[in-house]
């Protein structure tokens, strides 16, 4: 569940820098926060099931709790995934606004 909340989380940071470097991709403050939750949440799994966050997340679950290098991961694919998808969703309305 921790996981879960650190993906989201940073997904939220994430899709916000992204609309604040991308600002023709920008989708205002809420838009950037909803598409970084839901693309940090994606995000998190993602990665988690390819084995890129995963393999630190389970050593920190077999502890009882979560090490340093599960957090880390958990950061940065939650907050690559939110801004990936917030310029996905970016270009997607550019495009249909054409």
């Amino acid at each position: 569940m921790m996981e879960l909340i650190i993906s989201l989380i940073s997904g939220a940071i994430g899709g916000n820098a992204a609309g604040g470097i991308m600002k023709n991709l920008s989708l205002g403050t809420l838009g950037n926060t909803i598409a970084g939750v839901v693309g940090g949440g994606l995000g998190g799994k993602i990665l988690g099931m390819l084995g890129a966050g995963g393999m630190a997340g389970m050593a920190g679950d077999a502890a009882g709790s979560m090490d340093i290098g599960a957090i880390v991961g958990q950061v940065a694919s939650g907050g690559v995934g939110g801004g990936v998808l917030l310029a996905v969703v970016g270009m997607v309305k550019k495009m249909m606004a054409k």
